[in-house]
């Protein structure tokens, strides 16, 4: 099981380069950052972690210009989205973004996807949150097609272009592994019609790991499972190893570099008590 950090990359801590150069060093094999383009002042959507929405969410530098930074400030660690809202984004630049950091970085980009929860975000985007979860398919379909085609097409309800050329085409063939976010009643189905693999955030709750069961039960390809928000706790650790989970992050405060490292080291802690290191 590899081990990777999630952050909000906010203008006001630790800068996107210098953090995934320190994740390198200490041995971390991924960085994902997370994305909101804004936050909707009127804050109607309820914030699905139950309090006040913290402010990092509405202080993030742009998805794909901090991962261009982290990307080119290393030469092994992998570097992803977790999430990209792509019901928020125009599928052509958006394929176009993604291709260019994984051949500028040599083909270590991870596209994590999702619809989001704040649908006042959606609305301002011009998206219809009822729609939101075919949206989400059509533009990923849509990106794949780009991706993997010299004169790329697509028709659907949401989506459609006829006979385009893009270039560069992603370093990784056929595209960057898509990891589906998400822990809603129908995402299952997304990670199986769309998906390389699912990157639910962790609970504890045995409801998360009959899914992934159910998951793999389900699949006629090989899926695999990231799971993200894990808490540094060894237990936790040898649970996601037993259950066949591929990878482990672990949020990290938006801050300074001396908080950052600080929480840093606690992650560090845990994997080494889990591993014996």
């Amino acid at each position: 099981m590899d081990f990777g950090i999630g952050y909000f990359p906010t203008h006001d801590g630790i800068r996107p380069d210098a953090l995934a150069r320190m994740l390198e060093e200490r041995g971390q094999d991924a960085l994902l950052f997370a994305e909101h383009t804004h936050i909707p002042a009127s804050r109607e959507s309820p914030y699905p972690g139950g309090a006040d929405l913290p402010a990092k969410y509405w202080h993030c530098y742009d998805l794909f210009v901090a991962l261009t930074s982290a990307a080119a400030a290393t030469t092994r660690l992998r570097v992803g989205s977790g999430i990209c809202l792509v019901v928020e984004r125009d599928p052509i630049i958006t394929a176009k973004e993604v291709a260019s950091i994984d051949h500028l970085s040599g083909g270590r980009f991870e596209f994590g996807v999702g619809a989001g929860w704040n649908r006042e975000e959606m609305r301002n985007h011009g998206t219809d949150p009822r729609t939101r979860m075919e949206l989400l398919r059509e533009r990923v379909e849509a990106m794949k097609a780009i991706w993997t085609q010299h004169e790329a097409s697509y028709s659907g309800d949401h989506v459609a272009f006829e006979r385009i050329w893009s270039y560069p085409k992603p370093a990784q063939r056929p595209h960057p592994p898509v990891l589906v976010g998400g822990i809603g009643r129908t995402v299952l189905d997304r990670v199986l019609a769309f998906g390389d693999a699912w990157i639910p955030n962790y609970q504890d709750d045995d409801r998360l790991f009959e899914r992934v069961a159910e998951l793999r039960s389900r699949a006629e390809r090989p899926i695999e499972v990231q799971m993200m928000s894990v808490p540094a706790d060894p237990r936790v650790l040898e649970r996601l190893r037993d259950t066949g989970i591929r990878r482990a992050l672990h949020w990290l405060p938006s801050g300074p570099e001396g908080p950052v490292e600080r929480a840093l080291e606690r992650w560090e802690e845990a994997i080494a008590d889990f591993t014996g290191g």
